[in-house]
């Protein structure tokens, strides 16, 4: 048995209680809200248009299942037609599992191959002080993407780039985060498939860049040219996520989103969002009472500007403080 863990800000922002015991390896507890969490899968694919297949699902729940009976889960999808067809999800990895990537391999989630990509988090582990692991999905795609969060020991640019199998990227970046203020970063993840890692850098509340230096930023890199609204809309996050391949010294694409909030209405985002993922961040299956946990953020790639639209499926009962204290300030 395994007890793991307080509150701390997790994947997309808010806190995840990591406080609860589980078996590792043995029978997956809470077996009632796993099936629920199967159903609200196949409801909200129905929503977004994914197909969905429970034999696609089904082997990545069990192999992880000891985590989702009571931890944070949160579903999304991205706007404009070439991410159609695909709802994703992430979760916290077991506490007790440690380095997630070899449980991935035995289960045939990753091939092992001699590419860097492979040993990022390996190689991470007991530098600095890993919190916890996520585990990213898709309906259609399965098994995408972990991450390493250290929220309490946040790491220079310098020091990911001192890490043998990180992109040469990330050094011959440096300047340019360090003219924009991205200095400490929260958390790394790593995509198997297209063999790209992210640093998510986190910001003060007063050491976020505005929205002149965003647009500063993506112009320099070459993305997509960004739209005022979107600027003024990203300058509220707390992190940005920017994402390299180990092919190119140029930045993949770049991300920011202001944090999760109570009962957000899409009308406020400044940009289009279809009517069926309207449906989906309005309407998909929640586990917990009282008002909707979402999120919405940006993302710039060099041909596009898209939105991620992210509900949160189930909150636990460490939340309800964060909830009310966010709601007693809405009434402020």
């Amino acid at each position: 048995m395994v007890a793991a863990g307080i509150a701390t800000w997790g994947l997309y922002g808010i806190p995840v209680e990591t406080t609860h015991t589980l078996t590792i390896g043995g029978q997956v507890s809470g077996v009632t809200e796993v099936e629920k969490l199967y159903s609200a899968l196949q409801e909200s694919a129905r929503l977004v248009g994914a197909p969905y297949s429970r034999d696609k699902v089904q082997p990545i729940l069990t192999a992880f299942g000891d985590a989702l009976a009571d931890g944070v889960v949160v579903f999304s999808v991205q706007t404009g037609g070439r991410h159609s067809g695909e709802l994703d999800y992430s979760f916290m990895a077991p506490p007790g599992l440690g380095d997630p990537y070899p449980h991935a391999v035995a289960h045939g989630f990753i091939t092992e191959s001699d590419h860097p990509v492979h040993s990022v988090l390996s190689d991470i582990q007991g530098r600095w002080g890993i919190r916890e692991h996520f585990v990213d999905c898709g309906v259609v795609g399965g098994f995408k993407k972990l991450y390493a969060h250290f929220p309490d020991d946040l790491q220079k640019v310098s020091a990911l780039a001192a890490v043998p199998s990180v992109p040469r990227a990330v050094a011959e970046n440096a300047d340019l985060f360090a003219r924009y203020g991205l200095d400490e970063v929260a958390m790394i993840g790593v995509d198997y498939k297209r063999r790209t890692m992210n640093l998510y850098f986190q910001f003060s509340p007063d050491g976020r860049p505005g929205a002149e230096a965003i647009g500063s930023m993506l112009r320099e890199i070459g993305l997509h040219e960004p739209d005022q609204r979107m600027l003024e809309f990203a300058q509220k996050s707390m992190r940005a996520n920017i994402t390299f391949s180990w092919d190119s010294p140029r930045i993949v694409r770049v991300a920011f989103a202001p944090p999760p909030g109570l009962g957000l209405d899409p009308a406020a985002v400044p940009a289009p969002i279809e009517p069926h993922i309207e449906r989906f961040v309005t309407t998909a299956p929640r586990a917990y009472e009282g008002e909707r946990m979402t999120l919405f953020g940006v993302k710039w790639f060099p041909d596009g500007e898209f939105i991620d639209v992210c509900t949160y499926y189930r909150l636990s009962s460490w939340y309800e403080p964060y909830r009310s204290a966010a709601t007693d300030k809405e009434q402020v």
